[in-house]
């Protein structure tokens, strides 16, 4: 691999097309896919007891370190969405906080591949969310949703104006989710894979340009570092704007 952008690359395993219309290719990125809602179903059955299905109220290791992420995305929910019945929300928010954490951290194993580094899969996302939302929005408020679009207060001749303004700003929130999370982790396994490139190119030169390889090499270490915190922070910041946008669909700014 000599480009860094070649570790993006969706690569068919196993083909399987019937006509023009009907393909069922098994492609690394789809194996990547099923391997994290695997992993997912396996660490949800090692934390719950066999008998009922339910945590032990002596927290194993696992465990202790789901309820880390349980609490937080619990606090973030409540304070997020200004709601008597806003916990109800909470299985959607921390079911896509742990797919989008658990694909970006797959990502960082060597030869593996990154599923969120695509940005057909964060648009498909973050589609996914926006459209939920919205279902949600027209359940409480039916038709009075579209008071969305134009702020409470605002005078009759800046109506005109701000309603297609904040319908187009409204239709953009799905994009802007999507592209953040796309570019960075586009952009942070570029890098990666740019230092580790220039250490084996210093590698196989003879001499003393051998020894080099180290810097690149050593700095690698910090930048795996700063990149598994900016695939949990990715994840996080997904779901707080999920929040955001959904508590603005219940209480219509």
């Amino acid at each position: 691999m000599f480009s860094p952008l070649e570790q993006f690359e969706i690569l068919p395993l196993f083909v399987i097309r019937y006509g023009h219309y009907l393909d069922f290719t098994l492609t690394n990125q789809t194996v990547f896919v099923f391997l994290t809602l695997s992993f997912l179903v396996i660490f949800f059955n090692s934390i719950l007891k066999d008998s009922d299905k339910t945590l032990f109220i002596i927290p194993t290791r696992w465990q202790y370190f789901f309820e880390i992420f349980y609490n937080l995305i619990l606090a973030m929910v409540v304070d997020n969405i200004a709601s008597k019945n806003s916990k109800k929300f909470f299985p959607l928010i921390f079911s896509v906080f742990l797919f989008i954490a658990c694909l970006n951290l797959i990502g960082l194993v060597p030869y593996s591949f990154t599923v969120t580094s695509h940005f057909i899969v964060t648009l498909t996302l973050s589609l996914t969310v926006f459209i939920g939302i919205n279902i949600i929005g027209f359940e409480t408020h039916k038709l009075k949703l579209f008071a969305l679009f134009l702020p409470t207060g605002t005078p009759l001749p800046l109506a005109f104006l701000l309603v297609p303004v904040e319908f187009i700003l409204y239709l953009f929130r799905p994009l802007s989710l999507a592209i953040r999370l796309f570019c960075n982790m586009m952009a942070g396994h570029t890098l990666l894979k740019i230092f580790a490139g220039f250490a084996y190119s210093l590698m196989s030169i003879s001499g003393i340009f051998f020894f080099f390889h180290y810097i690149p090499l050593i700095t690698l270490i910090p930048l795996m570092g700063l990149e598994f915190g900016v695939a949990l922070v990715q994840a996080f910041v997904f779901s707080l704007l999920s929040c955001i946008y959904l508590n603005d669909t219940i209480n219509l700014h």
